[in-house]
């Protein structure tokens, strides 16, 4: 069975797809950029302000589907520069601190609203 997760202490979908699904003991989220949910607006700012948006905003939308961030098992992020990926550690860090999840983490030539980051993950509910 699939659930639609969704809330809007995260930034809402900007195309046809859900913010996050739960399937049986797994919720799969969508990938998740610097947007402020109260505003719409997007943190612009260093990519550790970005990624500190992204990946509060990952935590918000994993909270809505009843999961803490303990219980993700894997994360995927993008970045625009690798360069920013020692930047980007120190912040993942401060989120996820013990028994840190699976993660793969890929440079690529754009993302949507040409933001530095994106990030998305898999959390098993037991």
């Amino acid at each position: 069975m699939k659930k639609v997760i969704s809330t809007p202490k995260a930034p809402a979908a900007i195309g046809p797809y859900s913010q996050a699904i739960e399937a049986g003991d797994f919720v799969f989220t969508s990938g998740v950029i610097p947007i402020i949910p109260e505003t719409g607006e997007l943190e612009t700012g260093s990519i550790e302000k970005q990624a500190d948006q992204a990946i509060g905003n990952l935590k918000n939308l994993l909270e809505a589907s009843g999961v803490t961030m303990d219980q993700v098992i894997k994360t995927t992020v993008f970045i625009k520069d690798m360069n920013d990926f020692g930047k980007v550690n120190e912040v993942y860090a401060t989120y996820f601190q013990k028994d840190c999840p699976a993660r793969s983490c890929v440079e690529v030539a754009r993302l949507p609203k040409d933001v530095l980051i994106e990030i998305e993950a898999i959390a098993y509910k037991k």
